[in-house]
């Protein structure tokens, strides 16, 4: 096979290693033997001493839920109390019916404010910006870069992160997060999982948001939880991830030929994959074809009204829309304003 199609032979996610000690690290604390876990999630015990060694993301779910079900915990033993089995369930049942994604932080901050007093949740606001903040609260921890406290904050980002992207209905952007401690070895993966803009040091955990996008209504009900949680507790690390590996080459065709208008069959034939083949690929890592290209058409509206002053039919066009209106209803989606209001509004701010 040609070298330009050799990475359509991987078709799942990988992890580094640094993200599985993480997750055991608590386990590890308490003296537990974490053998007879990873050998049944397919991952062999001497890879964890490699730092550059990584494993597939499946066994990395199947890991997740083999630890949460041995513990009775979901916060895998890193917490001064146990988040016994069923917390996500509860949590997302108690983030439906609110009024926008904005209210249902809000209820989430209270829920974790209940049940886990280590780590308190805010959010908090400006004039473009949303900034999510996540703070200790006691001294679980010995030390700022004890490996559990890294992946305690790790993994409330990625849970809180993965349900507003579910509760949505869409992936969400974070414009950036800054870590509260050192540089993990793991870090090379931070722009994949989390935003393109890691940063490490300081006292909490910041990740930005656009500020609109806490307005965005719910889209899910109570009859989609089972759903959502098909899979276990382990299915958020399998969710709304950057690093997807068909998700990122479709991604990448579609960039340079979004007024092409080409359908998933042309996309697969330039992936010389089956039509199913990429369908099947995609359900596995929890997107579709429409979502992707929903996607890539927002991250480019938005950089096209914020530095241009190209005329709303003309960036319609640009990207692909036939019509206008169907475009005008997208960015309303996206943003919670109409094109023109988004471009006035943050021109406005500019000095």
């Amino acid at each position: 096979m040609p070298p330009a199609l050799r990475t359509f032979d991987t078709p799942r996610a990988t992890v580094a290693i640094g993200f599985v000690t993480g997750m055991l690290s608590g386990f590890a604390a308490r003296g537990r033997d974490a053998k007879p876990l990873l050998d049944a999630a397919g991952i062999a015990p001497a890879t964890l001493a490699d730092l550059r060694g990584r494993v597939p993301l499946t066994s990395y779910a199947a890991l997740y839920n083999a630890v949460v079900r041995e513990m009775d915990d979901e916060g895998f033993g890193l917490f001064s109390v146990r988040l016994r089995t069923g917390m996500l369930e509860f949590l997302a049942r108690g983030l439906i019916g609110a009024r926008d994604l904005g209210e249902a932080l809000a209820r989430a901050a209270r829920f974790f404010a209940l049940v886990l007093p280590d780590l308190t949740l805010s959010i908090v606001e400006d004039e473009v910006s949303a900034r999510l903040e996540i703070a200790e609260a006691g001294t679980a921890w010995p030390a700022v870069n004890d490996p559990r406290r890294v992946f305690a904050f790790e993994w409330c980002l990625r849970l809180l992160h993965g349900l507003s992207c579910w509760l949505v209905g869409r992936s969400l952007a974070l414009e950036s997060v800054q870590f509260p401690y050192a540089k993990p070895p793991q870090a090379a993966d931070y722009p994949l999982i989390y935003t393109e803009h890691p940063h490490f040091g300081g006292e909490v955990l910041i990740a930005r948001l656009h500020k609109n996008l806490l307005a965005l209504p719910l889209r899910r009900d109570q009859e989609s939880v089972a759903a959502f949680l098909e899979g276990g507790p382990g299915k958020i690390a399998m969710l709304y991830r950057r690093d997807h590996e068909l998700v990122r080459q479709i991604r990448d065709i579609l960039a340079t030929s979004l007024d092409e208008a080409l359908s998933l069959q042309d996309v697969a034939d330039r992936l010389h994959l089956s039509l199913r083949t990429v369908q099947r690929r995609l359900k596995q890592e929890g997107s579709s074809f429409r979502a992707v290209k929903a996607a890539l058409r927002r991250n480019k509206a938005l950089a096209i009204m914020e530095s241009s002053s190209q005329p709303v039919a003309a960036v319609a066009a640009e990207l692909g829309y036939t019509e206008t209106s169907a475009f005008f209803r997208a960015f309303v989606g996206w943003t919670g304003e109409a094109p023109s209001t988004y471009r006035r509004r943050l021109r406005s701010l500019t000095p």
